[in-house]
């Protein structure tokens, strides 16, 4: 059973040993592989609205999610996540688990739509599992994402309305 929750500050260094993988395998996010624990902390924990965790039974750690404000002001109705889920987690559903718990959060914060505005292309596994969530690829960025294999990738801008904007037909 997959348990969501949002992330206390001595859940750190388990979300680190969920984030550090990703981050420095360099394949799916924009981090620098040698990113710091500090920075990584300090983006992963303090700069979003909230961060939230999913726990198997045990308490373990199995991914985390982010979500704030894709931009200030008057972009500030749309919200932004970034997902990670843990090696030995992949294959569980805790991807979609967190997604579908991240869209009904972003409602409760009185978001009115869901932006991701860095898919990295070749990370199809992702794109297949947003585009399934609802999500449209409503741009894309040439060759925006240095890959560490496969050189200059695309990067997809991915979105989502969650519900009618107010006086909209």
């Amino acid at each position: 059973m997959i348990q969501i929750r949002e992330a206390l500050d001595a859940d750190w260094p388990a979300i680190w040993a969920v984030l550090e993988p990703t981050f420095r395998r360099g394949d799916t996010y924009t981090y620098a592989p040698d990113v710091t624990e500090e920075e990584a902390r300090h983006s992963w924990m303090t700069v979003p609205t909230l961060t939230v965790v999913a726990c198997n039974d045990e308490g373990t750690v199995l991914g985390t999610y982010v979500i704030r404000p894709n931009q200030p002001g008057q972009g500030a109705h749309v919200s932004n996540c970034g997902y990670v889920v843990s090696e030995a987690a992949r294959g569980l559903g805790v991807a979609s688990a967190l997604c579908e718990h991240s869209q009904q959060q972003a409602l409760r914060m009185g978001f009115l739509a869901m932006q991701f505005n860095f898919v990295v292309s070749t990370n199809e596994r992702a794109v297949r599992l947003w585009q399934h969530m609802g999500f449209a690829i409503v741009g894309t960025l040439p060759g925006a994402f240095r890959h560490p294999q496969h050189g200059f990738v695309d990067a997809f801008v991915m979105f989502k309305q969650l519900q009618p904007l107010p006086g909209a037909a």
